[in-house]
């Protein structure tokens, strides 16, 4: 009787495993598709919303407690007067913010254009030839860590007009992340794809355009997504040193007539135009990056 009690759980156990399963599946399957889609979003947004929510917090927090500080809906308003027309023309000196935000990017363009040009085949020959790399590796470490505005009178001095200094500071200050991350990757390159050009005896020029190029592309494109940012953050310091049209000349104006609602907007212009150009290079260098492949 005893072994006969044994196997009788022995033999009742699975069927209670499989009663008390059963009902889990069974309900997770009931749950309609877009109840796990929605969810799934909510756990994607409500934290970014949360943030955003303790932000305007702290904000309103520094607004009640400072003198002059604007609060979150003075600021709202002021948004609105100034995009209802952003693109009106009152004289050289008077345009509105869309204007200024695109001369920025003007200078962005001339500057950052001007350092990929020179950036990134300066890094293959820095990562290919090792007399390269001893050349330039000591300059760029002497150089690298130079502020952007020590960079600007020595613009000035050179061109003798602001336009010029500022898109010679930015091609200075963004072209060191093209040179290093381009270099990196050419180093990094396995020796084996090396081999077979040899084997093959391509041409310098067949092995550059070939095999270094492909494989490089995702440390290229990454260097050319940190040389935008540092290129979007030196144009506002510039421009305020230099004046004229600009976002960060703009800002300089909007202190100097006590507007600080107009800076706070600026900022967030600044920031959001910063984010747009970083996501986009962001987009192309997955596009192009064959480890996610």
């Amino acid at each position: 009787m005893k072994h006969a009690h044994k196997l009788q759980r022995v033999e009742t156990a699975p069927a209670t495993a499989e009663v008390l399963v059963m009902p889990a599946v069974q309900v997770r399957r009931s749950t309609p598709a877009w109840s796990r889609k929605a969810r799934a979003l909510a756990e994607r947004i409500f934290p970014g919303l949360l943030g955003l929510g303790l932000l305007l917090v702290a904000w309103q927090l520094a607004a009640i407690n400072s003198k002059g500080f604007p609060t979150p809906l003075s600021t709202l308003d002021s948004a609105i007067t100034i995009f209802a027309d952003p693109f009106y023309r009152d004289g050289p000196n008077d345009m509105g913010i869309g204007w200024n935000v695109l001369a920025s990017l003007q200078r962005v363009g001339i500057g950052f254009g001007l350092a990929a040009l020179v950036g990134i085949p300066l890094g293959f020959l820095i990562g290919r030839f090792v007399f390269f790399a001893r050349m330039f590796n000591p300059l760029i470490a002497l150089l690298r860590p130079v502020s952007p505005l020590a960079w600007l009178p020595i613009g000035l001095l050179l061109f003798q007009k602001a336009e010029p200094a500022s898109s010679w500071t930015i091609f200075i200050c963004s072209i060191w992340p093209m040179v290093i991350n381009t270099a990196e990757g050419v180093r990094r390159i396995p020796e084996d794809y090396l081999n077979v050009a040899r084997v093959l005896q391509l041409s310098e020029w067949t092995v550059m355009r070939r095999i270094l190029f492909p494989a490089v592309l995702p440390a290229v494109l990454t260097g050319v997504r940190l040389s935008i940012g540092i290129a979007w953050l030196v144009i506002v310091a510039a421009e305020m040193l230099t004046g004229g049209l600009g976002i960060g000349f703009w800002i300089w104006n909007e202190w100097n007539n006590l507007n600080v609602e107009n800076i706070l907007i600026a900022i967030v212009i600044i920031g959001v135009v910063g984010l747009l150009l970083e996501q986009g290079l962001m987009l192309v260098a997955r596009r192009f990056s064959w480890q996610e492949k």
